[in-house]
Order: C-alpha cells, then structure tokens, then sequence
C-alpha cells in the first residue's frame, strides 16, 4: 500500500512538532516523495531532499535494512487471514524492536532508550490506520 503524499506531509510535521526540522532527508522518488505538496512543504521548512538514484536501494541502506527486518520476522513469518491481522502482529513487532531490543547501531541500546532525554512534545504511539 502506498502512502498519500499528504499523510506523508503530516506524518513528518509531527516529527518536526517533537524532534525539530532535519537538514535532509534521504528517500526514494516514489510518487508521493516527488510530488509537488511534499516537495514545496519540504521546501517551506527548509528541508533540503536527497534523492536516491533509481535502481540503487543501497544508498538508502538503513530502510532497506529495515524492510529486510520487518519482511523476514513479520510478513514470512506468519499467515495472514485479513489487513486487521497483519496490523496487530506489526503494532506488537514495532513495540518490540523499539523498546525491546537492543539495536547493534545503536550502541546496544533499543531506540526508545537511544533517544535524547529531552523532545519538544511527548512521543504518543499511535497504530497506523489501514
């Protein structure tokens, strides 16, 4: 399923209201990333964008080990009856690898741990809606 290019707006300007604006972003040019409402609101808070090139996954190598993760322990895991399904087991994995398990890049902290102390709003965890 693909992301809308406004969700994905919103999405990150609720990133920016806690962590505070990135210098770049680094993403693939899927039809949401290159379309003008994302373009021009990156563009509006300063945020330089940094394509990937097409057909180089590599240089985008921390989602792609990210998806390789989450393909490997949720999606061949497990037989899925319906959307709803595949929702719980992911809500219950990402509790997981980010409060959980020690992440190696991490310096064998889980990321919840990792984070800075101190956020500019109180990080809510709130399952995607299908």
């Amino acid at each position: 399923m693909s992301i809308p290019s406004a969700r994905l707006v919103r999405v990150l300007s609720s990133l920016i209201d806690c962590y505070g604006p990135p210098d770049a972003i680094r993403l693939n040019n899927g039809p949401q990333m290159v379309s003008d409402a994302f373009t021009e609101w990156a563009a509006a808070k300063g945020i330089s964008i940094r394509y990937i090139q097409p057909g180089k996954p590599n240089q985008n190598a921390f989602i792609e080990r990210f998806n390789r993760t989450y393909r490997t322990e949720v999606l061949d895991a497990h037989l899925f009856a319906n959307l709803e399904q595949v929702q719980a087991i992911t809500d219950r994995w990402l509790v997981d690898n980010n409060e959980y398990r020690a992440h190696e890049s991490l310096g064998g902290l889980p990321p919840v741990q990792y984070m800075p102390r101190v956020t500019l709003a109180p990080i809510v965890y709130q399952p995607m809606s299908i």
